[in-house]
Parts: C-alpha cells; sequence; structure tokens
C-alpha cells in the first residue's frame, strides 16, 4: 500500500507514529505538508501536485491542523475527486471543525450534550445566558483548540465583558453551562472503525478546570460505561468520521458530549493506556481498502 499523511510536521508525535506502523507492516508512506500542496483541477484528471510532482497514494491519512482546515480540507477533497481513499473524508472533517454545527448535528441524536447557546446579535446576550441556566457558565471560541480560547466565567457581568471582548475581535462564541461536578475532569475516548480501542481521563491541574493536556493536564487509563461507549461511538458516526477522539463530561444527569475532534494526537492516549493506536488506524486502512478492492474499486 502507498500511502500518505497529510501533515505539516514530520516528527510530530502521532506523525511519527503513523510512519512506524505503516513501515512495520510492509507498505510504503510519505509524510507530505498539505499547504505546500496544489491543485490541478481539470475535467476527468484532478491531480494533487507538490514540488511539481504528481501525488498518487492508495490512501491518505489526513492529520489537517484546525488553523488550515479551509485549506487542508480543500486538499482532502481533491484526492477523493482522484478516487483515492482518504481515513476521514473532507466533508466529515469540516463538520467536525465547526464547532456550532457540530452540536447541532449531536443534538438530532439521543447523545446528550452540555445545555450550549449561540447568538449573533449583542443584545440578546442575557436571553442565550439565561437558556443556558445562567453563570457559572464557559465561554468558548468557535475556532478555538486544545484549551485555548476557553473562558470560565462566574458572573452574568464578567460573562458579559468576556464575550464583548470576543466580539471585538470579530470571532464568533458559543455560551455553554459549565459542569461544576465534573471537577477539572474529562474523558477522551478514541473511536477507530466504529469501535471505541482507548480511553484516558484528563485531570486538571489545581484550580484550572480545563482539562486538555496542553493546559498541564495529567492523564491515566479509565473504564467507559456501556452509555459512554455508545455516544462516543454515536457521536463520530454522526459526522460521518473514520476515526475520532470524542471528548465527555461526567454529570449529575449522565455523560454530556463535549466535543468530537477529527485529528486527535496519540501520545497522550497511547502513554495512558498502552494501545497501538496508530497500527490501529493502518490496520483499519488494510481492511477498508480490501473491502473496496474486492468490491472492484480500488487496486492495491
Amino acid at each position: 500500500m502507498k500511502l500518505g499523511i497529510l501533515s505539516r510536521g514530520p516528527s510530530l508525535y502521532s506523525t511519527r507514529r503513523l510512519v512506524e506502523a505503516a513501515m512495520q507492516r510492509g507498505h510504503s508512506v510519505r509524510v507530505v505538508d498539505y499547504l505546500r500542496c496544489y491543485m490541478d483541477i481539470t475535467s476527468r484528471n484532478p491531480q494533487v501536485m507538490f514540488n511539481g510532482e504528481s501525488l498518487e497514494f492508495d490512501a491518505v491519512i489526513p492529520r489537517i491542523a484546525s488553523q488550515r482546515t479551509f485549506y487542508g480540507v480543500s486538499i482532502v477533497r481533491q484526492f477523493e475527486m482522484m478516487g483515492i481513499h482518504t481515513s476521514n473524508e473532507s466533508q466529515a472533517i469540516s463538520r467536525s471543525r465547526d464547532k456550532l454545527r457540530s452540536l447541532q448535528l449531536l443534538s438530532r441524536t439521543h447523545v446528550q450534550l452540555p445545555r450550549t447557546g449561540f447568538a449573533e446579535e449583542t443584545q440578546d446576550i442575557g436571553g442565550v445566558i439565561e437558556a443556558v441556566g445562567g453563570p457559572p457558565l464557559v465561554v468558548k471560541l468557535l475556532q478555538g483548540t486544545q484549551g485555548v480560547g476557553v473562558v470560565l466565567v462566574e458572573s452574568e457581568s464578567a460573562a458579559k465583558s468576556v464575550i464583548d471582548a470576543f466580539r471585538q475581535l470579530d470571532t464568533n462564541i458559543l455560551i455553554q453551562e459549565y459542569i461544576k461536578e465534573a471537577n477539572g475532569k474529562d474523558i477522551r475516548c478514541f473511536v477507530i472503525g466504529g469501535k471505541v480501542v482507548a480511553a484516558m481521563e484528563r485531570v486538571a491541574v489545581g484550580t484550572e478546570f480545563r482539562a486538555n493536556l496542553h493546559q498541564g493536564g495529567t492523564i491515566h487509563r479509565v473504564e467507559l460505561t456501556p452509555i459512554e461507549i455508545d455516544y462516543a461511538l454515536k457521536a463520530t458516526a454522526v459526522h460521518g468520521l473514520g476515526y475520532a477522539g470524542v471528548d465527555i463530561l461526567r454529570s449529575h444527569r449522565g455523560p454530556l458530549v463535549l466535543e468530537v475532534n477529527s485529528s486527535p494526537g496519540f501520545e497522550g492516549i497511547e502513554a495512558a493506556t498502552g494501545v497501538d493506536i496508530a497500527g490501529l488506524m493502518v490496520d483499519h486502512i488494510e481492511d477498508e481498502l480490501s473491502v473496496l478492492n474486492a468490491d472492484g474499486q480500488v487496486m492495491i
């Protein structure tokens, strides 16, 4: 199999692990900086070009940074136009990266969510705050990742000040209820091919409420309940993702899905669980290509 990994950083842990896993299984693998790719959009002969070379792969694993979603997704979509299999499709990545759209999709399922509000006009913010249950509450940038752009506010006046400040940046925000009983903890479930293959609990440091590793959180393996497994699978499926990291909070009313990540990192969860995430991802791509090959759609 000729495998392409779309990543800006060949030295990044997750990218290195995917390369190792593919090579251990005897595959040809190449890391390509998707921002250096360009497209030749020609009738019946679409191509993705890199340094004047037309790229040809059997399958592609997109590792698209959230700040580069638009261009990264367009490159993934071009590979799809070429008939190349992608581990996460362009449309699925787009759904997950738009936090508002993602939550709207989840709200159509039986998956439970934190109460969330969204408004365009500043004069409607009071109504949104009331709709989510009032302070304390969490204000989130729609484009934020790794806990950046997430602020806990304790009062309505503080919330309006934070929201006004974000508005000055001409950015969109979500307002979400604060789940106090989560106590600075959340769960990351890693889903591959319709199975939860690993899960870890992340614990915030001190008074920090964000449990992201990039905010200094600690991690350990955790056992999931049947409903948490069900929610992780449903959340991944509704976005159309082949693999995903699903973040869950444990609340008094049961598990709540917080976010779905279409390019989750491996380092923390492999360290916490000992599960070979990279190997499982490559194995899953092999299985998918075998099915497509049997149907006469893909030749390896």
